[in-house]
């Protein structure tokens, strides 16, 4: 079993694309405005994500990311008219939706080391994240943290077929949003 490489190297090289609503902007508070936009924030969160989903052997792990320090990927952040363009595109559903993943891991790839593998593309709808928070009756940065949570699971090729596969990956999430909820930002720096 190859073991995991140590958590303090790796690199997680995500392509952001941040987005708040116009509609939205004069009732977000900065910290909110910050999840929308900095891409600082989400490096963290996701690096800590993999970190403890790549370390713990319970958990499926494709062994090119358990075992590679440079990863890529793409977050995207957007409005229910972008995501429907691309449910409608890419998945034949003329619906908006609240997220979209994109895998592009190819488990077979063969790579010289310090190659970037790359994981693929999370699309989220900030408008349906935020009518979502509020029938869950939680904040716009929680939602953005389960959702991004549910795509990258995704990206690493978890699904859910079944109620079973479905409560699994849920509780994983849970999980990893326990691990980062500590994580703020303040305009000036992120704290944890």
């Amino acid at each position: 079993m190859n073991q995991p490489l140590n958590t303090l190297n790796l690199e997680v090289d995500i392509a952001f694309t941040g987005f708040v609503p116009d509609r939205l902007k004069a009732n977000l508070d900065e910290e909110t405005k910050g999840f929308l936009t900095n891409l600082d924030i989400w490096s963290l969160t996701i690096k800590s994500w993999i970190s403890y989903i790549r370390n713990d052997y319970n958990l499926f792990c494709p062994s090119l990311v358990r075992t590679n320090n440079f990863l890529s990927m793409g977050l995207i952040f957007s409005d229910d008219f972008f995501i429907k363009d691309m449910n409608r595109r890419w998945r034949k559903h003329n619906t908006s939706t609240d997220v979209l993943s994109f895998p592009a891991l190819d488990e077979d790839l063969l790579l010289p080391p310090n190659e970037f593998v790359e994981l693929g593309d999370i699309c989220l709808s900030v408008e349906t994240a935020l009518k979502q928070s509020k029938i869950h009756n939680h904040s716009l940065i929680h939602e953005l943290r389960w959702l991004v949570s549910h795509g990258l699971l995704h990206l690493l090729g978890w699904d859910h077929p079944s109620s079973t596969s479905l409560d699994r990956m849920l509780a994983v999430q849970e999980k990893l949003i326990k691990t980062t909820e500590h994580f703020t930002f303040k305009k000036s720096s992120i704290n944890f």
